[in-house]
């Protein structure tokens, strides 16, 4: 795909699925139906809340592949279109989808008052979680080159 940017598309080799990963946010942040909120509960525990007035359980999917969460839904008409005098309520079908870091994972979800809310937990490996360092002390030791050999030896 060729766009506009304010960096040149060209220059960057290999950056395809980046590139288009932006662009498809971009498309869909112009796209506001259904209303949605994310809200952040913890550190790293989020809500995804969206507004699906109209909708039952049956008529919603929610999937979650290659870090991609996709909420989509689609029902029936209710009444014929020509008996409405006045339409404010929208239930049209829908497809959403958010991008989820590589360690996020989706906990559960429940619908409670036209409001569907999706649980999202971030969750680390132990080997990308910070880690503490301890100082080990050489009293009485001069401060010379030797120190690197102390440091990388397995004493």
């Amino acid at each position: 795909m060729t766009g506009t940017y304010a960096l040149p598309r060209q220059a960057f080799i290999g950056f395809d699925r980046i590139f288009d990963q932006l662009e498809n946010i971009h498309s869909q942040a112009k796209d506001t139906y259904p209303p949605h909120n994310v809200v952040r509960e913890e550190e790293f525990k989020y809500i995804v809340e969206l507004a699906v007035a109209g909708f039952s359980e049956d008529d919603i999917n929610i999937e979650v592949k290659d870090h991609i969460l996709t909420v989509s839904a689609q029902r029936e008409q209710r009444r014929e279109q020509d008996k409405y005098l006045h339409k404010g309520i929208s239930a049209r079908k829908f497809k959403k989808s958010f991008r989820l870091s590589e360690y996020t994972e989706v906990r559960g979800a429940e619908m409670k008052d036209g409001i569907l809310a999706i649980g999202l937990e971030v969750v680390l490996p132990e080997e990308k979680r910070p880690q503490m360092i301890t100082i080990n002390s050489h009293k009485g030791k001069s401060n010379d080159n030797t120190s690197s050999k102390r440091l990388f030896s397995r004493s």
